[in-house]
């Protein structure tokens, strides 16, 4: 690890200052995956700057929207009261995340910037365009059983990146059309949490869409209308401490037997959270059986464009989107 420069600056203000001045600055909280990355190699920030103590951490209900500070940890997040009694998807989803000890570590911020866990993007011995656009993706013509088969680049994937986004939070807050807010040199701007995610295109090296020196400091959900009718479905490689082969945030709102609306996003298939909307259309207003979900899960791979080692992401995309419909609509 290379020697670096560390401030804790007084206010918002002055860390965001710290880091738009300075062009090998980098935020640090909780440092779950940043200093994995410096370890490593593959992160060389000249400047670490501490927003741990910054006032970024509270959850609260504000005019029917609860807002998570960015600073939250995973863990308070998961045992919050206003959390659990509103959207305990997003609890379910927090508990499936990587460990206890690192969840008691992670933000709620840093968890949606995650970096991925491609093994070519870690291992400098191959070609990688996240690490160097124009080097090429080893992942293409490699093992590339964890890879994505939604969002790839239907022109030359070999230029772009097929790594799939590993944060398990970030599929349920897209279910549950959640909002970011984030702090900049212009000042404060909201945008929805998939517009945070940049597709690969021809610069996979920028996963977001943040400035330099921009800062995510709060989360924010709407009400919801789906009650106790969520599930969260994750299917690893082991029990625990494994990202997502296949995930599934599923939301219903129902009336009686009858679907009113329907909220679905996949996990460990993209660059991002998957949304389904067509799904989600053709679920609305019909009556939950088993035959619908079935089709349903027919539907949930339109599109897919699998690779030589993940083609079963197919299937167990069907098998996860049926299970997790059932689950929820409580006919499992």
């Amino acid at each position: 690890m290379k020697p670096f420069l560390y401030i804790r600056p007084k206010n918002l203000k002055e860390a965001i200052d710290a880091v738009s001045f300075h062009p090998q600055a980098s935020f640090i909280a909780g440092g779950t995956n940043l200093l994995d990355l410096m370890k490593r190699g593959l992160a060389f920030p000249e400047k670490l700057v501490d927003i741990n103590h910054l006032p970024l951490k509270k959850i609260e209900q504000k005019r029917g929207i609860l807002r998570i500070g960015a600073l939250a940890l995973n863990s308070d997040v998961a045992r919050h009261k206003l959390v659990n009694d509103q959207h305990p998807l997003l609890v379910q989803a927090i508990n499936e995340g990587a460990s206890g000890q690192l969840r008691n570590m992670a933000t709620t911020g840093g968890n949606l910037l995650q970096q991925t866990r491609c093994p070519y993007f870690y291992d400098t011995a191959f070609p990688c365009n996240r690490r160097q656009p124009g080097s090429g993706c080893s992942a293409v013509n490699g093992i590339n059983r964890h890879h994505a088969i939604f969002g790839v680049d239907e022109g030359d994937p070999d230029q772009s990146c097929i790594a799939v986004h590993s944060s398990d939070m970030s599929v349920a807050l897209v279910a549950l059309d959640a909002e970011i807010v984030i702090a900049g040199q212009n000042g404060e701007r909201k945008v929805p949490l998939t517009g945070l995610y940049r597709a690969p295109g021809n610069r996979p090296n920028l996963s977001a869409n943040l400035d330099k020196g921009e800062l995510i400091t709060a989360v924010e959900i709407p009400d919801s209308r789906y009650g106790k009718n969520v599930h969260y479905l994750k299917v690893r490689d082991r029990a625990s401490y494994a990202f997502a082969l296949v995930s599934a945030a599923v939301a219903l709102d129902m009336r009686g037997n009858s679907i009113s609306s329907a909220s679905i996003s996949l996990g460990g298939v993209a660059y991002m959270p998957w949304r389904l909307p067509t799904v989600e259309k053709f679920l609305t207003g019909q009556p939950a059986n088993d035959a619908l979900f079935k089709q349903a899960a027919d539907m949930s791979v339109a599109g897919a464009r699998p690779f030589k080692h993940n083609a079963y992401k197919v299937k167990l995309v069907r098998n996860v989107i049926y299970e997790s419909l059932k689950t929820a609509a409580g006919i499992a």
